[in-house]
């Protein structure tokens, strides 16, 4: 709220040079808190194509988790009026890379009770594999050439 003061502030000056610094510092502020929404959806997504993997099974509760993360990941990325995305297949995967951590650490505590270490699970799964299949679900269809180098 205080730098939407101080742009008004600024543009009733005629400071066009500081105006437009305040606006860059705005859409950085605002980007990192939808990559952050993403990140979190992204660790409850990982979390349940970890377990998935690694248990060769499913559930009804980790199909419907994994579809609502994906929906809120869909929602945050999409821009609202101007239409496109806030981030690219890139900076997805980056994200993703990024939150496999979080979702191991999860994973070892629920999977057979906590018998797995994140290390030990780690050389279980294929963190390429399970990243490639969250970047596919949450891509739209007409981008999925542009997924992951890692797949």
């Amino acid at each position: 709220m205080e730098e939407l003061l101080e742009l008004k502030q600024l543009l009733l000056k005629g400071d066009i040079k500081g105006s437009l610094a305040i606006v860059e510092e705005l859409e950085e502020m605002s980007k990192k808190d939808i990559i952050s929404k993403i990140r979190s959806y992204a660790i409850i997504l990982l979390l349940h194509l970890i377990k998935q993997q690694a248990e060769n099974r499913t559930t009804r509760s980790w199909e419907v988790s994994i579809r609502n993360s994906v929906r809120e990941i869909k929602r945050e990325n999409k821009h609202r009026k101007a239409g496109g995305y806030y981030l690219t297949p890139e900076e997805l995967n980056e994200i993703l890379e990024e939150a496999f951590l979080n979702a191991i650490d999860e994973a070892s505590l629920e999977l057979a009770e906590g018998l797995y270490e994140t290390e030990e699970l780690e050389k279980l799964v294929d963190k390429a594999e399970i990243i490639d299949r969250a970047l596919t679900l949450i891509l739209p269809s007409e981008t999925t050439s542009l997924r992951s180098p890692t797949s």
